[in-house]
């Protein structure tokens, strides 16, 4: 099929837009916009799991502190659109909602509120608090809107990831969830909306963090301790000359408690950090080998940089 997708900006726009539809199964990509190739990589592999996909443009207020940049935060629709209409992405049948704030919360900010619970209290949630409710928050109205059978998600926000799927298996929502691999730069930086507002120079220090992964990933494979495989992240990461480091964590990957240094297996390492004024995250997966120095799960493309 061939053909572009259907541009709608309200609910009822929507519901119309979705009924006519083709195929059984539909799959949901949200975005707040400023899309890379990150957000189109999620978009192909939507495309191969769904007859019909759904892309929502939505900048969230509910997930911005007072402080953070919900204003300036970059905006550009006619531009995802043409993204989004690159040949094997969206076609004639998928569907792009972009709402404003008063189609998503037409009552104004919502009395009742998703919480993330405990892992909201840590990491992103203890740097930015609140922000995980208002993700949830917004996710579950948006999986309600577009009654989806599945819903992509990068895995560059592990923890937002594995909030979404615990706040779906403890609500009993009817949708798969799927994580799709964090994508990078050929220079190693994690793909961001936010990498526009970086400097050249800023740039070159944001690199750090990939950096920081990678020396993590070798202490780890070489039998170092939790906190041994923190410590060299850190350095690294202070090394690079980054304005602030908001938190070097090695987790587990399930609960997102930080692992003790008798523990060996899977563990997530992550990284949030200020450049110039652009606050930006990144991780990978590794595995804390016996101190035989016994295998460790290689880091991502990048990380390896």
């Amino acid at each position: 099929m061939t053909g572009t997708p259907t541009l709608v900006r309200t609910r009822a726009e929507l519901d119309t837009a979705l009924r006519a539809g083709d195929g059984s199964r539909r799959a949901v990509v949200m975005t707040m916009g400023a899309l890379h190739a990150g957000h189109l990589s999620l978009v192909e592999q939507a495309r191969a799991l769904a007859d019909t996909v759904v892309v929502t443009i939505f900048v969230n207020p509910l997930q911005f502190a007072p402080t953070e940049d919900l204003s300036r935060y970059p905006r550009d629709l006619e531009g995802d659109v043409r993204l989004l209409t690159a040949p094997g992405l969206l076609r004639a049948g998928d569907v792009v909602f972009a709402p404003t704030p008063d189609v998503v919360y037409p009552d104004g900010d919502p009395v009742v509120r998703v919480s993330a619970g405990s892992v909201g209290d840590v990491l992103e949630g203890a740097a930015r608090p609140g922000h995980l409710d208002g993700v949830l928050t917004v996710v579950l109205k948006l999986m309600h809107l577009t009654r989806p059978d599945v819903a992509l998600y990068g895995e560059k926000d592990a923890q937002q990831l594995a909030a979404i799927r615990r706040m779906v298996h403890d609500l009993d929502v009817p949708v798969e969830v799927v994580g799709a691999p964090l994508v990078r730069d050929a220079d190693g930086l994690a793909l961001s909306s936010r990498n526009a507002y970086l400097t050249a120079e800023e740039r070159d220090r944001a690199l750090g963090l990939s950096r920081a992964l990678r020396a993590g990933v070798e202490r780890a494979a070489s039998g170092a301790t939790a906190s041994e495989v923190r410590a060299a992240a850190g350095a690294e990461l202070a090394a690079s000359g980054v304005d602030d480091v908001d938190y070097v964590a090695l987790v587990d990957p399930s609960t997102f408690a930080e692992v003790p240094d008798d523990v060996h297996g899977d563990a997530l390492l992550l990284l949030a950090a200020r450049v110039g004024t652009t606050r930006l995250i990144d991780n990978t997966a590794l595995t804390l080998a016996p101190s035989t120095g016994v295998g460790a799960r290689t880091a991502p493309e990048g990380a390896r940089a």
